[in-house]
């Protein structure tokens, strides 16, 4: 089942189901390639990671932050944000690699951690179009 945590017209974002804070960034278009996108969605899908960065750096503390994007499976645009810790069962390995340990971390209320973010997302990101939204209220 999809966990949705945020959604706007152009994108939406989901949580992975994993151990780890994992959250995947997923254009609603269905482009195959980020070259493929409109300069300007580009930049607000860097300008979403940004966001997401930051909050878990914050929130969670995590060791490091990875981002990946493969799209050999799902070919369509999507970011994968993962915060890693030490502790987790796979670091310092990538998460589809080979699990080093069991373990189970304690992580800070993931719900909290969602409301906030959507809250940063809904304000920074209704900001990132001025024009557009100009444009579409002439309509």
């Amino acid at each position: 089942m999809k966990t949705i945590i945020y959604e706007d017209t152009y994108f939406s974002i989901e949580k992975e189901q994993s151990e780890i804070p994992w959250l995947k960034i997923f254009t609603k278009e269905p482009f195959k390639e980020l070259g493929d996108m409109p300069k300007e969605l580009r930049q607000k899908l860097w300008e979403i990671y940004d966001i997401i960065e930051f909050h878990m750096k914050f929130y969670y503390k995590p060791k490091k932050i990875n981002m990946a994007s493969f799209a050999n499976m799902l070919p369509r645009v999507h970011i994968h944000i993962m915060a890693r810790f030490e502790e987790d069962s796979y670091f310092p390995n990538p998460m589809w690699g080979e699990k080093l340990r069991d373990t189970k971390l304690t992580l800070p209320s993931e719900e909290l951690f969602f409301k906030e973010l959507n809250l940063a997302l809904t304000k920074e990101t209704n900001s990132l179009f001025p024009k557009r939204r100009k444009e579409e209220r002439r309509k």
